[in-house]
């Protein structure tokens, strides 16, 4: 049966401090009005009151990561605290709540896409439907025909009177005949297979499935003037696609392939019944989301780190935190991620790609072996990812003053 215990916060006093270590609830908000905000210097104003209805603590609670922000009561208040291992069963019970947390998820990690993406490469995407046509320039222009035959064809669909649309007709008659571009269209099939450097879907693009990884990976990625950013890569078990389906607006970035994988499609009709008949799914998919958010807002400090090897250092040590992979004293760490990986993740300029990549050779904090970075020391590389943020932050601090 579930039983929920009602907490008491004072006007003016603290109910989360940003930086401290999870606790296994979060509190939903009965009464009374809530100040949230970051004590870290991000670029973007994060700054919000909330009130009945609204929740805090969720992202850091089923993460199990530290606290993203500080909560302090803006009036006397009432909350009811729920436990991490009571939010099945509030799933059940209370599947509007559920779905009330997983679409603040969804819209926390657009606006945190946007904003890394701005951070890091110092510039704002523009959503339009034009920019599949850009897109899939990009990646023609970098050899990944697959992927570029996949973006012309997504442009015409949507555009087929569009500006470009006379030059997409043109490369996607070109490219055909070479490549193997899959599911241009939708099907009822439930498992789909993607070869490597295949698209899934397309930044921009109108689409309401999600999709969980059942072998491979996949990279999530933006493109923004030219320039590329890796916003996570997916591991199997791993969920993507959802913000489309929650939201009902277009795609907000590309899902690639990054080896042979095989998903699993989750549509509309089918998640509406997962929620309501599988409180295990709402749960795992909330703790999936949370831990999404988290890094996202750990990406943006990550992209305040002026210096490129400190920058992907500490993109390294996220990675290996994202995991909550405990270190073991004496014993290295073997990742399952190449030098241009985490140079993508990291958000590396071309131009600059390649003395980046010599910089992590170089690097004694990792070893190379058979093309995938090993750590020797995992808890070191942590506490000097943790110095260069810290460093970081006490410059900003500086330069304000």
């Amino acid at each position: 049966m579930l039983q929920l215990s009602f907490v008491n916060f004072k006007a003016n006093s603290y109910v989360l401090v940003e930086g401290t270590e999870s606790n296994d609830k979060f509190y939903i908000i009965q009464t009374g009005k809530v100040n949230c905000y970051r004590e870290s210097s991000i670029s973007g104003n994060f700054a919000k009151i909330l009130g009945p209805g609204d929740f805090v603590g969720v992202i850091a609670c089923m993460s199990g990561h530290a606290q993203t922000e500080t909560v302090m009561a803006y009036t006397d208040v009432t909350a009811i605290a729920v436990r991490r291992d009571q939010y099945p069963e509030l799933a059940r019970k209370n599947t509007p709540i559920a779905l009330k947390i997983v679409r603040y998820f969804a819209r926390e990690m657009r606006m945190l896409n946007d904003v890394r993406t701005k951070i890091t490469l110092r510039k704002s995407g523009v959503d339009t439907p034009e920019e599949m046509f850009k897109i899939a320039e990009f990646y023609e222009e970098r050899g990944m025909t697959d992927i570029a035959l996949y973006g012309y064809y997504q442009y015409l669909k949507k555009l087929p009177n569009g500006m470009n649309a006379d030059d997409a007709k043109k490369a996607f008659r070109r490219l055909k005949p070479s490549t193997h571009a899959v599911y241009l269209e939708p099907n009822q099939d439930m498992l789909r297979s993607y070869p490597q450097n295949t698209m899934i879907f397309s930044d921009c693009q109108t689409g309401t499935d999600m999709f969980i990884i059942q072998s491979g990976s996949v990279k999530i990625t933006k493109v923004v003037d030219s320039e590329e950013i890796t916003l996570a890569l997916l591991k199997k078990g791993d969920m993507f696609g959802e913000m489309a389906l929650l939201d009902n607006k277009p795609r907000s970035a590309n899902a690639i392939a990054h080896d042979d994988c095989k998903v699993m499609v989750v549509n509309a009709t089918n998640f509406e019944q997962m929620v309501t008949t599988q409180p295990d799914f709402i749960s795992r998919l909330s703790g999936m989301l949370a831990d999404r958010v988290w890094s996202m807002y750990r990406q943006l400090v990550n992209g305040e780190l002026t210096d490129t090897r400190e920058r992907m250092i500490d993109m390294l040590a996220l990675q290996i935190e994202l995991r909550k992979v405990e270190p073991v004293k004496g014993m290295p760490y073997m990742t399952d991620f190449t030098t241009q990986d985490i140079v993508n993740m990291s958000g590396v300029p071309l131009s600059q790609q390649k003395t980046a990549t010599y910089q992590l050779f170089t690097d004694q904090n990792i070893k190379v072996v058979n093309g995938k970075i090993q750590i020797p020391n995992l808890s070191e590389l942590i506490k000097q990812a943790a110095f260069y943020r810290s460093q970081q932050a006490r410059r900003t601090r500086d330069q304000k003053r």
